[in-house]
């Protein structure tokens, strides 16, 4: 298990358009997935549950990413967060 703090630095943050991608992204990954904000925690590969996140820029966000490729997978999600533009 990986677990790293990530401030979202694109402009977007996750609104509706990038959340999707942001699931699509995490459901290539056999490992799971978990984002925190402050209580609220979503399962990257549900959007509703990362929407009620509702991050914007700025917000730090905890990533745990468990499984087999959590490396890749916590590099993906890491890169998406930071650089993502809409």
């Amino acid at each position: 298990m990986i677990q790293e703090h990530v401030t979202i630095t694109n402009e977007s943050g996750l609104h509706a358009r990038p959340a999707t991608l942001f699931t699509q992204l995490a459901a290539k990954f056999q490992s799971k997935i978990t984002l925190a904000n402050g209580a609220k925690q979503a399962d990257a590969k549900s959007i509703l549950t990362v929407l009620t996140l509702g991050a914007t820029k700025g917000t730090e966000l905890v990533v745990t990413v468990d499984g087999a490729d959590e490396a890749e997978a916590m590099a993906a999600v890491k890169e998406f967060l930071t650089t993502h533009k809409d």
